[in-house]
Formats: C-alpha cells, structure tokens, sequence
C-alpha cells in the first residue's frame, strides 16, 4: 500500500472515527442503546446547517498538531544554523505555537499575535485559520484550555499532573511524520502531549501512540508493533500505567469475552492510557473499519476520543479507501484533513 494512502487514512480515519463519537460523547451506553437501538450508533450523524458529520475539538487539535510541523519546516527554511551555532529550532516550540493558535480559536487569546501569521510552509489554500469550522466550540478540554492559558508545560517541568487522554488523542501527526524513525515519534509524542498534560501517564501515552502510528505505518503488523511499543516503554521511568494498560487490551482481545465486558474492563476512555487501550483493543479485534469505529464509540466514556484514536490505527493498516465513502465524503472539513495528512510526507 502506498505509503499516502496509509497517510490519509490515518488522519481521516480519525476524523471519522471522532465525528462518529461526538453526538454520544457524554451518553452511557445505557442511554446510547436507549437512543439508537441495541446496536448503539453505527452511522454519522449529519449537522442540518452544514449537511457534515460534526468533527470535535479531538480532531482540531490533531491538525493543529499537523500545523505545527507546517511551522516548523517553515522556520528551518529560514533560519542559517551557522548563526545559532549550528544548531536548529526544536519541534516542542512549533507544537507549542500552533496549539496556541488553536486556544486562538476557542477563545480569542494567544500568547504572541505574530504566531497568527501564515508560514512560507503554509499554502495559499491551506492556511489553518483560514478553515471557519476550526474556530467551533465542540467541547474543547479544560485541561488543554488552562494549560495553553497558562504557559508552556514540558516533561521536566510540568504545569499540572493531568493525564487526560487531551494529549494522546491528537498526536497522530506525530508518527506519521517521523513514520521512519519511531523512536523520535516516541520522543515527540511525549513533548507534544507534556505542553498540556503533565502526568507521566499523560503524556507516554501520547509517545507509545505517537510510536504505533509510525510503526504501522511502516507496514508492521500491529501485535509486533504494540510489542516494540512496550520494550520502548520499558525503558521510561513510571510507564507502569500504560505498558499495563496496553498489555490488558491485548488480553481483553484474546478473551473470547464480549466487546461490551472488555472494554469496559479496560475503562471509560476520560484518562490517556484507558483511552490508548479501548481503541487498540478494538483495532484488534475488529478486520473492518465500520466496526472497529461502531464498537470504539459504544461505550461509557468519552467516545469520541477512543473512536478518533482507533481511527488512525485502522486507516494507518487499511488506508483511506478501507472506510465507507460516504463517510469520507460526510466527515467535517474532509478535503482540508486529506490535504494536511499529505503535508506531512517526506
């Protein structure tokens, strides 16, 4: 498979999977049930104003997070690394400014007005604040908000101790950029996610996700890539949370039990790890898109996050043309999604 296709599949998929989770977001599967029959919700729901399936904030933040290395490129075209001594602007600055952007839309504030401007990077037609739907209100998280409010949280110097899974749910940009070296996708995974989000958990949740997506989309399988996963994990102080959480759905999978127990064994999806775990258990159980993105949404917790996860993980295997066309063709700013995901190969 054509290493686009996995690409645009990848950020699609999430966007799918996210709109899909949206309406049932803050439902119990009780009343999801009650609502949509026993099978739960297994269609987008289509906006009457915009005729879209509605994208939330998780996929906003996720081509935010696909800006940011639009930034990046742009600042290293520019910048002589003779005059700074030959070194070059990190990753961490560029993701920390177009997640500023993004508080810019929901509400207004910004740190440095001169990070609204447009890079040399950025199309004529593909300027990131120049996509009206961006600027929506779909729920954004509290713990993003005051953080992006606040200042700039690093690993090291964490600004609270939230492992909200607001960081793992939009770094997917992340392993598709550094597709060839999964150990930096790891590393920036994790400095993506510690901007907002200072948990251990919070954030090495973000770099085993960050590291999946750039090992399936080097075309591994995804039980040997969750296995590299957790050697890497291993190797990082306080990883207990999420090596374990991976390593249950993997058992979850294997069960025989029914997908309902399993994943509500595995958790409710409010917290990193819980939300990484429900969308690869569901990823591995599931051969289709359809249904892997139906059973990721289903569930007591916060669906939107684990069906936007499980749907980068399913069009990262099985590309953009594996998901319904309907779909694709109904999922918020769908053109826009497919354009940033290209961006983002070498």
């Amino acid at each position: 498979m054509e290493l686009s296709n996995r690409f645009r599949g990848c950020l699609l998929g999430g966007a799918i999977g996210d709109s899909l989770g949206y309406p049932i977001e803050f439902m119990s599967r009780r009343q999801i049930i009650s609502a949509y029959g026993s099978a739960g919700l297994t269609d987008l729901i289509v906006d009457d104003v915009s005729g879209k399936a509605l994208i939330s904030d998780d996929t906003q933040m996720t081509l935010f997070t696909a800006n940011a290395f639009q930034l990046w490129k742009s600042t290293v075209d520019r910048t002589d690394a003779g005059s700074l001594g030959g070194t070059m602007p990190s990753i961490s600055k560029s993701l920390y400014k177009a997640y500023q952007r993004w508080l810019y839309t929901q509400t207004g504030q910004i740190r440095n007005k001169s990070w609204l401007e447009r890079t040399i990077a950025e199309g004529r037609d593909d300027f990131i604040l120049d996509q009206k739907e961006l600027f929506a209100q779909r729920a954004p998280g509290n713990t993003c908000l005051s953080a992006l409010q606040t200042g700039m949280g690093t690993m090291e110097k964490p600004l609270n101790n939230s492992k909200g899974c607001g960081g793992v749910m939009r770094v997917a940009p992340v392993g598709l950029y550094y597709w060839r070296d999964p150990v930096k996708a790891f590393d920036v995974g994790c400095k993506a996610a510690a901007i907002t989000h200072g948990h251990p958990s919070g954030y090495l949740a973000a770099g085993a996700f960050a590291m999946l997506i750039a090992l399936l989309s080097a075309e591994q399988e995804l039980p040997e890539a969750l296995g590299a996963v957790r050697s890497e994990l291993e190797k990082h102080k306080d990883s207990g949370e999420v090596t374990q959480a991976l390593t249950e759905a993997q058992l979850m999978a294997a069960s025989g039990l029914s997908s309902a127990k399993a994943i509500a064994a595995l958790g409710e999806g409010w917290i990193a790890e819980e939300a990484l775990a429900i969308a690869v258990y569901c990823a591995l159980v599931c051969a289709d898109c359809e249904r892997a993105l139906v059973m990721a949404v289903n569930h007591d917790g916060d669906s939107d996050s684990t069906g936007a996860i499980c749907g980068n993980i399913m069009g990262c295997i099985l590309g953009k043309h594996a998901f319904p066309i309907e779909w694709c063709k109904q999922v918020e700013l769908s053109d826009y999604i497919v354009r940033m995901a290209m961006s983002l190969l070498p």
